[in-house]
């Protein structure tokens, strides 16, 4: 997956502070939101990428492992042991590590420290997507992911009559070869029995060896209320059997909450634009706006309301995690100027600027930001003809 230049889809420098971040944000999510661009296609798209890099570039941990490793230490690309579908992917520190330190750490030993004992199965990760109102509520999910679980014919041992193993004749036991190559003693693992020092004379026919086969595995998995992407929920002893005896993995489930087609989200609390005609925002009233719980909530608008004026409903966000508090839930305003307008209707609105705007002082009053803009330019030309 290619890596993703957050800070470019934003729009910001590299070390832009939080509030530019997000300033930017906000811009860019009111411009490009599906009900605002029903006939562009690629707008949703846009969306949720902008939502990916601000749910990133907003968290300063998550930011600086962004910094270091780039969009792919949230793809589930780093480190994965194989990945499939339903976001899941599994991977093991451990083994990285045997494979870059093992040649020089096991020493001469007989079986090599790094492969005589039991060994830990891998951890696994699980991507799990749902919607704003489960993030919010909170749910019970079912997963299912494929696992390496322990064979239930040879439970484990790998052998087809549950016999003990016996020595690498290659080796002796040792899992190590050594070669002479003039001067110097090159050691290697076994090509034979792959660094265990022993093998299995009759090996199980169902898991060909390994004491493990891979299966499928459902599991339910309780989300608190108020979770958000990037949220990592721990499932412990729930990952792939060790091998040998080893003890099991971990469950690493990931939460991606997915964008909402009316509310955007910030920590706890959530923003809903809500288009207004210039005669409501003229003359003010009363509108209904929709809950994340369902319900309807009703707000005054004051007389003479501008566009991007927000007003603030209180404990109407998100459920707060691990708190009986919830955020606050912001209606942002948009006058929408009128379109398809009749002539009986463009008169009336000629005659209404007429009655509005026919002196000074008139336009000072009904527009004083346009008045007091216009005045700026007036003075701006006299100080360039001086």
């Amino acid at each position: 997956m290619a890596n993703k230049d957050y800070y470019k889809i934003l729009g910001v420098r590299h070390d832009a502070d939080g509030a530019e971040i997000k300033k930017a944000y906000r811009k860019l999510a009111m411009k490009f939101h599906p009900d605002q661009n029903k006939d562009n296609p690629k707008a949703e798209e846009k969306f949720k990428e902008i939502n990916e890099a601000y749910d990133v570039l907003k968290d300063e941990q998550k930011r600086s492992a962004y910094d270091q490793y780039g969009s792919a230490a949230f793809d589930g690309s780093m480190g994965a042991a194989g990945a499939g579908a339903g976001g899941f992917s599994s991977g093991s520190f451990s083994d990285i590590f045997e494979d870059m330190f093992g040649e020089f750490m096991s020493g001469g030993h007989k079986g090599g420290a790094a492969h005589r004992g039991p060994i830990r199965g891998s951890d696994l990760q699980y991507t799990l997507e749902m919607s704003l109102e489960d993030a919010h509520n909170g749910k019970e999910a079912k997963i299912k992911i494929p696992i390496n679980d322990t064979c239930d014919k040879c439970k484990g041992s790998g052998s087809e009559d549950g016999k003990s193993t016996q020595d690498c004749a290659t080796c002796g036991g040792a899992g190590r070869v050594r070669q002479q190559q003039g001067f110097f003693t090159i050691e290697r693992t076994c090509p034979t029995c792959h660094g265990e020092g022993t093998i299995i004379k009759n090996p199980c026919k169902k898991c060909s060896g390994s004491g493990r086969i891979q299966k499928s595995k459902t599991l339910k998995v309780k989300i608190p209320p108020g979770v958000e992407t990037g949220r990592r929920i721990r499932l412990t002893g729930e990952g792939e059997a060790g091998i040998r005896g080893g003890p099991r993995g971990d469950l690493y489930v990931m939460i991606n909450v997915k964008p909402h087609k009316l509310f955007q989200r910030d920590g706890a609390n959530l923003y809903c634009r809500v288009p207004i005609t210039v005669t409501r925002a003229a003359l003010g009233g009363e509108i209904e706006v929709p809950t994340i719980d369902g319900t309807r909530a009703s707000v005054k608008i004051p007389a003479g309301t501008q566009t991007g004026q927000q007003f603030r409903l209180r404990g109407k966000g998100v459920n707060k995690i691990r708190s009986d508090s919830r955020g606050d839930m912001y209606i942002e305003i948009f006058v929408e100027t009128p379109v398809n307008l009749n002539k009986k209707q463009q008169e009336l609105l000629n005659e209404l600027d007429k009655s509005m705007y026919s002196s000074g002082s008139s336009a000072n009053k009904h527009s004083p930001e346009s008045s007091g803009f216009f005045k700026k330019i007036r003075e701006f030309w006299d100080d360039l003809s001086e």
